[in-house]
């Protein structure tokens, strides 16, 4: 972990309960905003820094998509990679409610439920990835095979 910041997030403190090596960045004291924007400031490939993005499928059920912060989810592609007719971004006022976190601060680990979680496969050309630690501001960087051992998830194919 970096020294930079003693605060701590409910997902850091998760990491931390099951003993998961991590590093975790701040950038609240920045302009940043976007993913890209918050990429450039940490001094990261945007390629590895990724966004959360819930929607909601033809069933009605939630699934958690990340993907790097440049890209766009293909919803097509991400309803077959769930098993479902559509996929649809979850409207903004339901996110709250059904995961526990605002937007800008959504993370897979820590939500409200365990929803079907994907990544976008470019996630595997990478050691670590970088994604929201559950706040705006906040951000941790894991291994895959770590993050794998706090919620199941598949990679696919799902940007445009």
């Amino acid at each position: 972990m970096s020294a930079k910041s003693e605060y701590k997030t409910n997902v850091m403190r998760i990491l931390d309960k099951y003993k998961i090596n991590y590093k975790h960045y701040s950038y609240i004291d920045t302009t940043a905003i976007s993913g890209v924007e918050v990429a450039s400031v940490l001094g990261q490939n945007p390629d590895m820094v990724f966004k959360t993005l819930v929607c909601v499928g033809k069933s009605k059920k939630n699934y958690v998509f990340m993907i790097p912060v440049a890209r766009e989810l293909d919803l097509k592609k991400a309803a077959a990679a769930v098993n479902e007719k559509s996929v649809e971004m979850l409207h903004l006022k339901e996110l709250l409610p059904a995961t526990g976190y605002i937007h800008g601060g959504c993370s897979p680990i820590g939500m409200k439920k365990l929803f079907t979680t994907v990544i976008d496969e470019s996630a595997q050309n990478f050691d670590t990835i970088i994604f929201s630690a559950g706040k705006i501001g906040y951000q941790v960087e894991l291994c895959p095979d770590d993050l794998k051992k706090v919620i199941p998830f598949s990679f696919a194919s799902v940007c445009v």
